[in-house]
């Protein structure tokens, strides 16, 4: 049961994650409610808490309330079960580097296996860009991809893959959503086969990150009721009182 409710969890975790994009900066800590929606399902709500070295993630889950703090700097992950007041520990979370507080200076960062090579600087869209190239090496075979990556908000303008998919952002505009100034965006994923996939994202400059995101077939995901502020430090600390749990433990205390 819990195993079960964890990995929805580390769903949830990714799914901000994914919001994400690539970026939030020191000293921008804040609270916001996630959701996302998937056609023919129950749409996920969670509350995030954010601050300069975790996130907490709260939601319920077939009746029971979780709790999800992930440390990026440790590479840790605490689980919590209020209901039970017991809690585990998993190591060796591998979560975008951004979330370490400062912007990814390379695209490599986060990725095992993978090494980058600066090839210069371009313009795209008007905007200045850094040009890389990626080689990452997967059961002895070496693959190649490029990308621009924005100058000032680290975004991937654009990218070409070993398969020869091409993704690219395309600027749409300003934008005001759940009253905060945005930018919207449209990324353009490119199969081999010409087949297009086109979503819609909106970027918060204040956060450094995409806080909306609109996918083909009625999937969306989104922060909204963003408070910007400090996050009180109990909110990422194992409360009183709980028990800690081995993974084996897991499926006995149900």
């Amino acid at each position: 049961m819990i195993r079960q409710i964890q990995n929805v969890v580390i769903k949830l975790l990714l799914l901000c994650v994914s919001l994400n994009v690539n970026a939030y900066e020191i000293g921008v800590e804040f609270s916001a409610d996630a959701i996302q929606v998937s056609p023919n399902r129950s749409p996920l709500h969670s509350k995030m808490y954010v601050s300069k070295s975790a996130v907490r993630t709260e939601m319920h889950q077939q009746g029971q309330r979780i709790i999800d703090i992930a440390f990026i700097k440790e590479g840790k992950r605490v689980l919590l079960f209020p209901d039970q007041k017991i809690y585990r520990e998993q190591t060796g979370l591998t979560v975008s580097p951004s979330w370490s507080g400062k912007s990814a200076t390379t695209p490599c960062e986060g990725i095992p296996n993978a090494s980058c090579q600066k090839l210069g600087k371009e313009v795209l869209q008007k905007t200045g860009v850094e040009k890389w190239q990626v080689e990452r090496k997967i059961n002895g075979k070496t693959f190649r991809s490029l990308h621009w990556i924005d100058n000032s908000r680290r975004l991937a303008i654009k990218e070409m893959f070993p398969d020869g998919s091409v993704s690219e952002l395309l600027m749409l505009g300003k934008d005001t959503i759940n009253g905060r100034k945005v930018e919207q965006w449209e990324s353009r994923f490119t199969h081999p086969s010409g087949q297009n996939r086109i979503s819609k994202q909106w970027y918060d400059p204040q956060l450094k990150m995409v806080i909306r995101e609109e996918m083909p077939g009625g999937y969306l995901r989104e922060l909204n009721n963003i408070k910007v502020g400090k996050q009180d430090k109990s909110l990422f600390q194992v409360p009183k009182g709980y028990e800690k749990v081995t993974e084996n433990q897991n499926d006995i205390k149900k």
